[in-house]
């Protein structure tokens, strides 16, 4: 996993600021728990795939919450472009 998921600046969680981010053109890279609800996967799914932004499947929302070091279990996360 990229470093940059810890990093406050270079990430977003969360299924709502991921799917803003993705509509804002704002991420290079999606990564989705495995154990998220259908239903939210499908739609971060289906609007990467819109946008041609590659998603990277994580185990379980408790994961990605320690790799985004946050507190609570997340479903989504998302990588900033950098510039």
């Amino acid at each position: 996993m990229p470093e940059r998921l810890k990093k406050r600046a270079m990430r977003v969680v969360g299924v709502r600021q991921v799917l803003r981010a993705l509509k804002e053109d704002e991420l290079e890279r999606v990564f989705l728990a495995l154990d998220a609800a259908p239903n939210l996967r499908g739609q971060i799914e289906e609007a990467a795939r819109e946008k041609e932004i590659p998603v990277q499947m994580v185990a379980t929302m408790e994961e990605m919450a320690q790799l985004c070091r946050v507190d609570v279990p997340s479903a989504a996360a998302g990588l900033r472009k950098t510039t």
